[in-house]
């Protein structure tokens, strides 16, 4: 157990994962490098993860919650639909520019062996994304609900590439939602 100021070990390992699998990519960082790194035996590493994977799928999930967490807060007051669409924009935006910014950690993973680890984080990632439009397409009426929704993930995913792209598109948020706007009057209902 970690003393009054001190990190656990547990704790230790998550920060050190989250760092290096966001900068350098998960399947470019090893056990020993993260162990090194933290400050944490080998044999705490198996006391708190299975393994590498397990350290793996809390990292995906701890970066899923932050951006659900800042999406959340910035989505939550909005009570149309509309707007609360556009509001998503606008949390990527504020995500966009906070320091160390990297990209979407899904997209960092690349495309996920079958049944891996990163595989099933991200199913839970694009689920909580399509019902992050699904919910106020639905309530607010819009017509062909299914390819709307569609195209606002794609225009989320192009977002987040554009913005952490070698030469990053700091505008990526802003034009992202003005296009939500055209889409959703396009759908509107009536």
């Amino acid at each position: 157990m970690a003393g009054p100021g001190r990190r656990s070990a547990r704790e230790r390992l998550l920060e050190t994962a989250d760092r290096l699998f966001y900068r350098e990519g998960i399947h470019a960082v090893g056990i020993d490098r993260i162990l090194e790194e933290s400050g944490v035996a080998k044999g705490s590493l198996y006391y708190n993860f299975d393994g590498k994977d397990e350290l793996v799928r809390e990292y995906l999930m701890r970066q899923h919650d932050r951006w659900v967490a800042a999406i959340d807060a910035r989505t939550a007051a909005e009570t149309d639909p509309h707007d609360r669409i556009l509001a998503v924009f606008e949390a990527l935006g504020q995500i966009f520019v906070e320091p160390g910014f990297a990209g979407c950690a899904f997209h960092h993973a690349g495309i996920p062996q079958p049944g891996s680890t990163e595989e099933l984080a991200e199913k839970k990632f694009r689920a909580w994304l399509h019902e992050l439009f699904a919910v106020p397409v639905e309530q607010g009426g819009y017509r062909n609900p299914g390819r709307l929704v569609s195209q606002l993930v794609q225009l989320y995913d192009g977002a987040n590439i554009a913005a952490s792209a070698a030469e990053p598109d700091p505008t990526a948020a802003e034009a992202a939602r003005a296009t939500a706007e055209v889409l959703l009057a396009a759908a509107k209902p009536g």
